[in-house]
């Protein structure tokens, strides 16, 4: 048997001291984060407050033009209720918040006049549910169903795992939850209480009277029924032999079903609004391009200077928790200096190399990588990243993430280097040019591209044309025979 053995082993680990590492921290934080880390900070260390601004040290507003003013609050919004890559064109919800009325007094004042109670899917079906003349029994499994709907309208969980959900007694059978089941999907909106797509497009085209001689909701019915796979590619013809009718009837058929509802849940409920605000704001001044960064998200928080010194001239060794809140306080007063610094120097650095792209477009844009960056401005590549991402750049051609900037070389016949954006945007510019009729496949796109000198490989296309969520050729030239079809 061995004996054991010590052995003594030394090396070098290089660690990060309190201060970098929430310097770090700070650094990779977005706008909002960030300002909400500050809140917290100042809530809880007693030597941090906000440093209110005076009126005399505003700064005067620099020469702007109208392209400035339009950027003015620098918001981009988003609706994430709806999928970018949703294939059917369905209406957006927006609610408006109230104001109040001049002249009211704060004593008539009520939240209620300002803020419309939003109703969700699941109350606006055990609203129906309850005027169901039905049991209390059928109402308790309908209640089941609806609490298992998802916030799309979809019922994703089997009927067999929600049997005993309610804990009745006997517990209800397959038929009972089948029954169950229909009632709830009879309620408004049609389509709810779906387990998959078609089912979802047939409980609304249910609803849908044969309002025209070609009986469109008949003839959906059926490409819903047995060809729901050709919907997807717009298969006219295809579809058109497989029912044998007219090819311009399919077409106007499809239009019928684009018009229905795939997510019906999605018009109940609060909107999930996300709000993106710029760090940087980047314009033209008498011919120059300059970056300032957005007083908006630049919060102004500063040392109590008299707390400080009050601790300092009191200070004792029963106050050892004060002494590590003071520290804390000056690392972070200079860490968000250093962050707002690096956020800065980082857009500039962008600005100067990208220079082409903000008096030209996308189709200037540069190659560019971060180590570039950051050996420009001495900076390790690791730092530059956390600086782009979730950081944003106002400009007047819209806000851009500050990653967008950066992009791979792509080699050109001539010898000389293109970015992948550039590319991106030329075959933007290649599609939105053609004759709908006759649609560029992306063969023809490639070669096109190789003219201009830009050797770009036929799936390379097709990589950038689904990145920038453009259709395919067979859809592009059904969509223009079908709104040729409609005209005539």
């Amino acid at each position: 048997m061995n004996a054991p053995v010590i052995q003594y082993e030394q090396r070098q680990q290089q660690t990060l001291t309190p201060r970098l590492q929430q310097a770090v921290r700070l650094l990779q934080l977005s706008s909002l984060d960030f300002a909400q880390e500050m809140q917290q900070a100042m809530s809880s260390n007693p030597f941090l407050e906000p440093e209110e601004p005076e009126a005399e040290d505003a700064p005067a507003a620099p020469e702007s033009t109208a392209a400035d003013d339009e950027h003015a609050g620098f918001q981009l919004e988003t609706d994430s209720h709806r999928p970018s890559d949703q294939p059917w064109d369905g209406e957006g919800w927006s609610s408006h918040s109230g104001s109040r009325r001049n002249g009211e007094a704060d004593a008539d004042f009520e939240l209620s006049e300002i803020t419309a109670a939003v109703e969700t899917l699941r109350d606006h079906l055990h609203s129906q549910v309850q005027l169901l003349t039905a049991s209390a029994r059928d109402r308790l499994l309908m209640a089941t169903i609806v609490e298992a709907i998802d916030d799309d309208g979809y019922l994703r969980i089997g009927l067999e795992e929600l049997q005993a959900i309610p804990g009745l007694d006997p517990m209800p059978d397959d038929g009972e939850m089948q029954v169950a089941l229909k009632l709830v999907q009879s309620l408004d909106p049609a389509g709810v209480g779906a387990r998959d797509l078609r089912e979802c497009l047939l409980l609304q085209l249910k609803e849908c009277d044969a309002s025209t001689a070609e009986d469109l909701p008949g003839v959906a019915r059926q490409i819903v029924t047995d060809h729901l796979d050709k919907l997807a590619t717009r298969d006219t013809a295809g579809l058109s032999s497989a029912l044998g009718l007219p090819e311009p009837v399919v077409a106007r058929a499809f239009e019928f079903i684009r018009h229905l509802d795939p997510r019906p849940g999605w018009r109940f409920g609060a909107a999930n609004t996300r709000y993106v605000t710029p760090d940087v704001i980047a314009r033209k001044v008498r011919d120059r391009w300059t970056v300032a960064l957005n007083p908006n998200v630049v919060p102004r928080v500063r040392l109590n200077r008299m707390y400080a010194e009050l601790f300092k001239s009191h200070r004792n060794s029963s106050h050892k928790d004060l002494a590590v809140q003071l520290q804390e306080a000056r690392w972070t007063v200079r860490n968000v200096e250093q962050r707002f610094a690096t956020i800065q120097r980082v857009a500039e650095a962008i600005v100067r190399r990208q220079y082409q792209f903000f008096e030209y477009g996308e189709l200037a844009m540069k190659p560019l990588a971060l180590r570039e960056v950051a050996d420009e401005l001495g900076l390790h590549e690791s730092t530059v990243s956390r600086v782009t991402n979730n950081k944003y750049m106002a400009t007047p051609a819209g806000v851009f993430e500050l990653k967008y900037f950066f992009s791979r070389a792509l080699a050109t016949s001539s010898g000389g280097r293109c970015s992948a954006t550039a590319i991106r945007g030329a075959i933007k510019d290649m599609i939105e040019a053609e004759t709908p009729a006759e649609p560029l496949s992306d063969a023809h796109i490639a070669r096109l591209l190789a003219r201009q000198g830009l050797q770009v490989a036929r799936r390379t296309v097709t990589k950038y044309r689904q990145m920038m969520r453009l259709p395919a050729y067979e859809m592009r030239r059904r969509s223009a025979f079908a709104e040729a079809s409609a005209v005539e």
